[in-house]
């Protein structure tokens, strides 16, 4: 279900046929059914079972993504889950084999329950059927393949506490309460908590460490607030001896470091000048064997002698940017994926003895049949100096010159665009449009100078960046100055809105999707989980007692008068991190003064819309009313 409204000036429909477009558009490559681009994948998301004899993937049953299982090297694949809502989105084996565990959530509230399929019997339980909690896998170990530590917000919905869950008994047992600050539990291969990050009242975070559950804790480092956003333990050694972290302690850019716990000394395993740490693939210690670099593209690099010509086997498999998916618990047998910019994941079985692959399967097989655009990697200069990274996407056969353009703005905002297959990217340069996606100030990935240059910059200089890339677009000859349009979702729609009322004048047209509009209720009204992070919201946007005259006037609502635009504004009703209000409220201020908008709400949705019949039906609303201002075409 979907609600529909328009704002006061209405659109006329639009007919969506070549003959209502500008010529260039007739030269472009077949038009991609939405149904392909934004439908459900074939399969997707595989994992091998720790014995190395089953696999497991994500693929739909009746239109609703479920857990399928077969035997590697035999054709029984049968789907072993029976969700018929939301879909199942993120799952794990458990050490014993005979178990899959996955979280769901109900209509995207985000009260994450973990369930068990008995691989035996079919059967699906609720291991945490308590009434709004969350609650996630914290630790596992196959050396108690029946046992999982969890992190459940039971007792106070504003912190977690660790509890042993037995995965074939169902039985819970608290293990560590929160005393009110720690945001992050770090345990070992004995699942016993071993560490805990804390939030410091400064906005910096230390990580306590312990020697054994008896023993007392202790401060063993601290992280300054520009370091907390790029710093994190990623694991411990069998032993216990050693912590492997990727953080920026007395470096711009995330290294990967192992730290001893008993001297506290640090030895640096990798580092990059200009790009943090991005991926590690480990041994059955945990020690790093191999380290990647998220730059333009994947750059990996062997960090043990005798991996690399297994890296260097695994980089041979397929010419896209590899990751590991999963591997068996002797990592003899690896799951592979391989992302490509112009066609689907592609997933393969490998072999560590023999180095060789075998491909599982292609996850979207339907969108390999069209032709779809290349992501190329582009960079400019900021009018304060910054070097700004970002992709374009341009549309097959069109001349590439005052091309209609599409600034999708990433969300976040502390994340970052990447070079791989976006079925939203491929939608706009299949439709007609340049697709222009920027990692502004703020954005991870660059090291930490660049994301803190994003702090207190909401609809500042992390706007600046948006508009020089359409000013460097613009000056390339790349965009139309006259049809420029801003999308984004969550961060991103708040960009669009800011987009629409502080520079109504660059952009023809603007879509936010579960964006923010007034910095002020936002941070009111985040979920009660966050407010432990509350003193990071105070100085990476404002702080929410002192500066509200500063955050009102970063907030789009209150420059409703300056929009010239027809708008798109998109939202989940049940959306725990930018509410239903946020909406609600400039949809009301702009029907007030008569403003062109179109607004879309889906009952059964969050931050984001996770049903396929859902993500089509916005995407048809959201190209036809791209067509009508861009003059591209549209699917009808």
């Amino acid at each position: 279900m979907f609600r529909k409204i328009f704002g006061f000036l209405s659109f006329s429909f639009i007919v969506c046929s070549l003959t209502a477009k500008e010529p260039c558009i007739q030269n472009l490559s077949p038009l991609i059914p939405r149904e392909v681009l934004f439908g459900n994948p074939e399969k997707t998301m595989p994992q091998i079972s720790p014995n190395g004899k089953h696999l497991a993937y994500i693929a739909p049953v009746s239109g609703v993504l479920n857990v399928w299982i077969k035997t590697i090297g035999q054709n029984d694949e049968h789907a072993v889950s029976k969700d018929s809502n939301r879909g199942i989105i993120a799952y794990c084996w458990t050490y014993n084999n005979r178990y899959l565990l996955y979280i769901q959530d109900k209509n995207g509230d985000e009260n994450w329950h973990i369930y068990r399929v008995d691989l035996e019997t079919e059967k699906t339980i609720d291991l945490t059927p308590f009434d709004g909690i969350q609650a996630y896998p914290n630790g596992v170990s196959k050396d108690f393949p029946d046992e999982i530590l969890i992190a459940m917000n039971k007792e106070n919905p504003q912190l977690f506490d660790v509890y042993k869950l037995n995965v074939s008994t169902g039985t819970i047992e608290l293990r560590e309460k929160n005393p009110g600050n720690i945001v992050a539990w770090i345990v070992d291969d004995y699942l016993v908590v071993r560490g805990a990050r804390i939030a410091n009242p400064d906005g910096g975070a230390s990580l306590m460490l312990r020697a054994s559950k008896k023993d007392e804790w202790k401060i063993a480092l601290t992280w300054d607030f520009e370091d907390v956003m790029n710093s994190n333990v990623i694991g411990i050694s069998h032993d216990g001896k050693k912590l492997y972290l990727i953080d920026s302690f007395e470096s711009n850019t995330a290294r990967l470091t192992e730290f001893d716990c008993a001297t506290g000394s640090r030895t640096i395993l990798a580092q990059d000048p200009i790009y943090d740490v991005f991926n590690i693939i480990s041994d059955l210690d945990k020690k790093p064997l191999a380290v990647c670099m998220q730059k333009e593209r994947f750059s990996w690099s062997a960090l043990d002698s005798k991996f690399a010509p297994v890296l260097e086997a695994m980089l041979r498999v397929d010419d896209g940017d590899l990751f590991v998916s999963s591997a068996s618990v002797d990592l003899r047998f690896w799951i592979l994926g391989f992302i490509h910019d112009n066609q689907s994941q592609k997933f393969y079985l490998f072999d560590k003895e023999t180095k060789t692959a075998e491909l599982l399967f292609v996850s979207c097989p339907e969108l390999n049949k069209y032709q779809l655009s290349s992501v190329e990697p582009i960079s400019f200069t900021s009018r304060d100096g910054l070097k700004i990274h970002g992709y374009l996407t341009c549309p097959l056969g069109m001349p590439r010159e005052n091309m209609p353009l599409v600034l999708y703005v990433h969300g976040g905002p502390w994340f970052r665009d990447a070079w791989t297959t976006d079925p939203v990217v491929q939608l706009f340069a299949n439709r007609g449009y340049a697709c222009l996606q920027v990692n502004f100030r703020g954005s991870t990935g660059y090291g930490k100078e660049f994301l803190n240059a994003g702090n207190r910059e909401w609809g500042g200089k992390m706007h600046d960046d948006l508009i020089d890339a359409v000013d460097w677009a613009i000056a390339q000859v790349i965009a139309d100055p006259k049809k420029i349009a801003i999308y984004g979702a969550s961060y991103g729609g708040y960009a669009a809105l800011v987009g629409a009322t502080f520079t109504p004048d660059v952009f023809c047209c603007a879509v936010d999707i579960v964006g923010p509009s007034n910095l002020v209720s936002f941070l009111a009204s985040v979920p009660p989980y966050w407010t432990i992070f509350k003193k990071q919201f105070d100085l990476r946007l404002g702080d929410q007692e002192k500066d509200v005259e500063f955050l009102k006037s970063r907030s789009p609502l209150f420059k409703v008068d300056n929009i010239k635009i027809p708008m798109l504004i998109a939202q989940g009703a049940n959306d725990p991190r930018v509410n239903q209000a946020e909406s609600e409220q400039i949809v009301q201020a702009m029907k007030s003064k008569g403003l062109p908008y179109e607004y879309v709400l889906f009952p059964d949705e969050g931050h984001g819309f996770a049903k396929p019949e859902n993500r089509l039906k916005f995407f048809a609303i959201a190209e036809e009313f791209l067509a009508k201002h861009l003059g591209g075409r549209c699917e009808g």
